[in-house]
């Protein structure tokens, strides 16, 4: 049995799988150990509709991780996602007392930037602090030891629902899980996926899952701002079934198999073959329908994702270009439509600088998985803090200080 404080677990309940990643962590090293992958069934859109279904699935992916990796998991790092999710910008300023900043300063101009009024069924995920600003010289990371009298700080808050982010970690709790940390999925992807050179230039991280296409923007190495979409691989496999009036389990299959965005990569002698159904015989169709009923669908996704940007102020921001994650990522043509829409480079991105069962876990569906497991091992508190029908979000007072270096 392995030692518990050396394994980190991320925990994906995504609409279409619900997936846990087991990693060994070493130093810097990340060694992927095992993995456990099964359809969701209690997931609509990101959100719990369905609890024990939910818990029957995370208890199923957890056995299978753990006769992977040959461990016991007790605890997990898990994402959150869903149409409920809002991230803004906000900004704060404090007047310096002393010589010199303090890290009680930083903590104060955290707290004055937080300090927004937030409707009483939404809580905090995230509070991140993007740069601070002393007597109005900016880009300033840790201002901790510099002088000055005026101290400002802008930050990215991210709130949930909270009866979906509470809804999780019962389902967690159920399945007799603590949970170490609630993390927005798209910020988790981002630490698989994006290299260090994206983040600073200035990167668009599109995660398209079945429930939900999730956006986070990077740029001088901090998010600037996250969007989650609630529509997804879903509504594209729903547009197939009725489009070639096929159930929907089929249609992912067809999906899976033909399908594709870009109608003029398709040569004329292309064919489908569908399934016999409701005692009808099966038959062919040109594999040309089955474009012409996803790239629109495509197209839309990519629009939406690209007028929010717009009415961000971020097109600037993207300068290195997209990229595309998640299961439906795999969609033939999809990097081309991405281009046309956004008119930016755009490439694939799967999971990397992680060690292990590199092969396994090289697929865009795993990026969110690997995430949670990078972002776990960066958390400082992971040996000290187990959590069990608790709220979660007391813990934003505490996360705010390890940011910096500073462990309650």
């Amino acid at each position: 049995m392995k030692d518990q404080e050396e394994i980190v677990v991320g925990l994906d309940i995504g609409t279409t799988k619900i997936c846990t990643v087991v990693a060994e962590v070493s130093g810097s090293k990340v060694n992927i150990i095992g993995i456990g992958s099964l359809p969701s069934v209690g997931l609509r859109k990101g959100v719990v509709v369905n609890m024990d279904s939910t818990v029957a699935s995370i208890k199923k992916a957890v056995q299978d991780a753990e006769l992977m990796a040959g461990c016991e998991i007790s605890s997990v790092y898990a994402g959150i996602a869903g149409g409920h999710i809002t991230g803004f910008n906000s900004h704060g300023v404090i007047a310096i007392k002393g010589s010199e900043i303090t890290q009680a300063d930083v903590e104060r101009v955290i707290e004055a930037a937080r300090a927004v009024a937030i409707p009483m069924d939404r809580e905090v995920i995230h509070v991140l602090p993007q740069e601070f600003i002393i007597d109005g010289e900016s880009g300033i990371q840790n201002p901790v030891g510099m002088a000055g009298v005026r101290l400002e700080a802008k930050i990215h808050i991210v709130t949930g629902a909270v009866t979906s982010a509470q809804n999780i970690v019962k389902c967690a709790n159920q399945s007799g899980l603590d949970v170490c940390d609630i993390i927005l999925e798209p910020i988790a992807s981002c630490e698989s996926v994006l290299t260090q050179e994206e983040r600073e230039v200035g990167t668009g991280l599109i995660d398209i899952g079945g429930g939900t296409t999730d956006l986070a923007i990077f740029s001088g190495n901090t998010i600037r701002h996250t969007f989650v979409l609630s529509l997804g691989g879903n509504n594209m496999t729903n547009d197939i079934s009725v489009g070639l009036r096929i159930p929907m389990a089929e249609a992912e299959k067809i999906k899976i198999n033909y399908g594709t965005c870009l109608s003029d990569n398709i040569k004329s002698n292309e064919t489908i073959d569908l399934p016999e159904v409701g005692g009808r015989q099966g038959r062919q169709l040109p594999r040309q329908i089955l474009a012409e009923i996803l790239e629109p669908r495509v197209e839309e996704v990519f629009s939406l994702v690209n007028r929010e940007i717009i009415r961000a102020g971020m097109k600037e921001e993207i300068r290195s270009g997209i990229v595309l994650t998640g299961g439906a990522a795999l969609l033939d043509g999809i990097t081309e439509v991405a281009e046309s829409v956004f008119e930016v480079p755009v490439r694939l991105g799967n999971p990397h600088g992680i060690n292990g069962l590199v092969d396994v876990v090289n697929n865009p569906m795993y990026s969110t998985g690997v995430g949670l497991v990078l972002y776990g091992a960066k958390d400082e508190g992971r040996k000290k803090f187990r959590i069990r029908d608790a709220n979660i979000f007391h813990r934003i007072i505490s996360r705010m200080k390890k940011w910096f270096k500073e462990v309650i």
